[in-house]
Order: structure tokens, then sequence, then C-alpha cells
């Protein structure tokens, strides 16, 4: 629309005139007096004045009938005017926006990555523990394997042969595991890497060195590897040996798997389901 002169015509009464200052003068009035007690609210205290500890705010709901009494009149208009400015900074500053985007990239990664995460978990506590506890060494090399690389005939395929190379992963591999966990752990994080992200990816380096050592031993298992020394020379583990040290690792693989479950649900918003432990 085309601007609009709002300012008094000439054929405005004085009466009228006088009545539109008088408004103005007003309003004036009122802002300044707002402004006053907000910012007296932020001026420190006399030594001799009584301090209001925070839960004594005329907005607590809990506060009874004579604790309310005994506030006075300055008291109020303090608390008053640390509550508008409080909501002055809060508008500014517009946390629900900044939390809003946060809960809505966590919410996409939880969906994206906790079902692999959860269903490598229950993988890990029935099917790979019955292959340790039978020192199955070439089912636990298969549980644990990565997928194959590309291939030629890959090439030819319409997706490039990444289902098929995928399918071939292991239950509790790193390709379909490891680096769900490391990208759920990184979702913690904005503009630095958290505290929370870091101790996240401290346990899944514990489980990558978990499932290393279990390929390892079902290797050496199979005859495919000798694990002695430099070169291969040294002593050879017995079976017994290589089945204590499946044991050991599977153990240690567990208690990282539950702490990194541990720091996950740490103040994981209502919204979303906890992660499950191993049982």
């Amino acid at each position: 629309t085309p601007y609009q002169d709002t300012s008094p015509s000439q054929g405005t009464s004085q009466g009228q005139i006088n009545q539109f200052s008088d408004r103005r003068a007003l309003i004036m009035k009122i802002i300044y007096a707002l402004l006053f007690a907000t910012t007296s609210a932020f001026v420190a205290p006399n030594v001799g004045s009584r301090m209001v500890q925070p839960s004594a705010i005329v907005l607590d709901m809990h506060s009874d009938d004579a604790t309310l009494e005994e506030l006075s009149r300055a008291d109020f208009v303090r608390k008053t005017g640390v509550a508008v400015g409080a909501a002055l900074i809060t508008s500014l500053v517009a946390p629900e926006q900044a939390e809003a985007r946060g809960r809505a990239t966590l919410e996409q990664a939880y969906d994206r990555y906790t079902p692999r995460i959860i269903a490598g978990g229950e993988f890990y506590a029935k099917d790979l523990k019955q292959l340790v506890a039978k020192s199955d060494w070439a089912g636990i090399k298969a549980a644990t394997a990565e997928p194959p690389k590309k291939s030629k005939a890959d090439r030819t395929k319409i997706d490039g042969g990444t289902a098929e190379r995928a399918a071939q992963a292991g239950g509790f591999s790193d390709a379909r595991v490891l680096v769900a966990t490391d990208l759920f752990a990184a979702t913690f994080s904005d503009n630095s890497i958290s505290t929370k992200t870091k101790n996240m990816q401290s346990e899944v380096a514990i489980l990558r060195d978990v499932v290393a050592g279990l390929q390892a031993a079902a290797r050496e298992g199979l005859g495919e590897e000798t694990g002695g020394g430099l070169f291969g020379f040294g002593k050879k583990s017995s079976q017994a040996e290589l089945a204590k040290k499946a044991r050991d690792l599977y153990v240690t693989g567990g208690n990282a798997y539950n702490q990194y479950i541990l720091l996950a649900n740490d103040e994981l918003p209502i919204s979303l389901k906890k992660l499950p432990y191993l049982k």
C-alpha cells in the first residue's frame, strides 16, 4: 500500500492534537518506568540489604503464602524486572529454534544409525557369543568379516554391487555396526567435538580392537596365519589358548558396547527410546 501520512492534518482541532500528545507522553513514561525496574534488578544490593535466594522468587509455584507476604514491594519490583529482563534476553537468543534444529538432527541420526547398532548388539549377545563359546573359527571369521572390495563385475550392476557386497559383511563387522556407532556418536557434537562424542568414540575404538583380535584368532585357529612373533616365527598358540583369547576379547567388547550404550542414553530426549544393553 502507498505510504500514508499519519501526522495530524491541518484540519485537526487543537484539542485532538493535545490529546494525541498526552497519550504519547504517557506511553513514554510507562516505557521508562519498565526500563528502570528492569535495570535496577541488576544493580548490586547494599551490604546491609537482605539478599533473596533464587528459590524465593515470586514466580516460584512452590512458595507458600507466608513467604510471598514477606516480600516487600521493592523486592517484587526487582524480581519482576529480572523476569522481564530474562524474557527479553530469551526472546533475543531464541533458544527454541536452536534446540529444535538439534533435536531434528539427532532424531534423524537416531532413526538412521540405531537400528544397525541395536541389531549388532543382538547379534553380539546371541550369535557371536555361541560362536566364541564353541571356538567356531570359521563362524567367528565370517561374523567379523568386512565386505569384499568393489570388483570389475560390480561396475556392470545398477547399484555398482553395493547391496550384494553389503550383504556379505559380518553381523558384527566394522562396516555393518561400528561405522554406525561412530556416526551416531558424532551427532552429539556441534561446531567442536564434545566430551560425550570423544567418550563414545573411545568405546568404539575398543570394539574395533576386539573385532580385529577376533579376526586374527579365527584366522590362526583355521591355520591361515601363524600366531608367533615377527614374521611368524615363535611359539604357535594352542587351540585352548586361542579359545581363552577369544573369550577374553568377547568380554572386553561386551563391556565396551554397554559403556557406549550408557553414554548414548545419557540425556537422550524422552521422545527417543533408550538403546538396550547387552544381556
